[in-house]
């Protein structure tokens, strides 16, 4: 098991991106839009690594609701199957834990769930 990624909300996407990329070296891919949910998201990553950040905004988030949520948003470790992804959410489910998401492919293709820790952090379980 490894840690995929670190999410994080952000006001100014493009600004944040830059911040991580010139001050950093991290490298960006292109953005993921989701025209229907106005989701915009970059993942950024240190060459050769595998862990990553994803950077994250939506259009239909006010802003009074956004300072509220501006920061971590969650973390995801990978598993390396979806029959694993699939175990470990029945596991979370069965133990009583809150699943914030089913297993599924998002938009983006990814094969993941997602449950909350027993502080309420959102941690994602993907492929």
């Amino acid at each position: 098991m490894k840690i995929e990624h670190i999410a994080i909300w952000a006001k100014d996407l493009e600004k944040l991106r830059n911040f991580y990329v010139s001050y950093f070296g991290m490298l960006s891919n292109e953005l993921y839009h989701n025209k229907n949910t106005g989701f915009r998201s970059y993942f950024l990553s240190f060459p050769g690594e595998s862990a990553r950040i994803e950077i994250m905004s939506r259009d239909d988030v006010s802003e009074s609701a956004l300072k509220e949520i501006i920061g971590l948003s969650h973390f995801a470790f990978s598993v390396g199957s979806k029959e694993k992804v699939d175990e470990l959410a029945e596991i979370f489910e069965k133990d009583g834990f809150t699943i914030a998401s089913k297993p599924r492919t998002t938009g983006d293709g990814y094969y993941e769930c997602a449950v909350l820790d027993p502080e309420g952090n959102k941690v994602e379980i993907t492929v």
